[in-house]
């Protein structure tokens, strides 16, 4: 049994402790957020503090690995936590029971996987990445530092993603598209040509907005 920190407290914190809960024999000790003073608690389980006393707290052996729980309106900030503690403290990946992942297939450090995803031969995942529910990821695809999938993203085959980039929900990708950093889908954006500008795009195809 792992015990864990989740850093950030709110409803994506809230989700990962549930599946967490109900589907590890690990064990949920808290929770920092820099936004809630320590001592207060969220769904039974103490602030900690905030990303500030993420060290201090492991000197004291309160947990033994952390899991950064930061939404998508926010990627940059996780990607600085993660980097801030990436050598420093381990960093807990999670994986739901009912997903599955082809035992090619590479998960990197403090990433999260949903139920009922499809991880594919030869996939790369890599740190800190979120995928939601019923993400599919075909053969040979890679899915780049600090990127969040939105439910039912389709991802074929050949397909490479660049770091910090959102998946919209039922957002689809053809085979052999490269797709530049820090790019968003909308939902049920379809790709078929390869994206090299950062920014939002929507619609089937898929057109730039801004």
């Amino acid at each position: 049994m792992k015990r864990i920190a989740i850093i950030g407290s709110g409803h994506l914190g809230q989700q990962i402790l549930h599946h967490i809960q109900t589907d590890t024999d690990d064990k949920v000790v808290g929770f920092f957020d820099d936004f809630l003073e320590k001592g207060n608690s969220v769904k039974d389980l103490p602030i900690l503090g905030g990303k500030e006393d993420v060290i201090s707290v492991f000197q004291q052996d309160i947990f033994d690995e952390i899991i950064i729980a930061i939404g998508y309106n926010h990627l940059e900030f996780k990607k600085q936590i993660f980097e801030t503690f990436k050598n420093k403290i381990p960093f807990y990946t999670f994986i739901h029971s009912a997903s599955y992942i082809d035992p090619s297939a590479k998960i990197g450090e403090g990433s999260v996987i949903y139920p009922d995803c499809m991880i594919d031969q030869n996939v790369k995942i890599g740190d800190n990445v979120l995928i939601n529910i019923s993400c599919s990821i075909a053969h040979d695809s890679l899915i780049g530092n600090h990127c969040f999938l939105s439910p039912a993203v389709a991802v074929a085959g050949f397909v490479s993603v660049s770091q910090q980039c959102i998946l919209g929900i039922n957002s689809t990708v053809i085979d052999n598209i490269h797709i530049s950093e820090k790019v968003q889908l909308g939902g049920g954006a379809v790709v078929i040509k390869n994206i090299s500008e950062s920014g939002l795009y929507v619609g089937n195809p898929v057109r730039f907005i801004r």
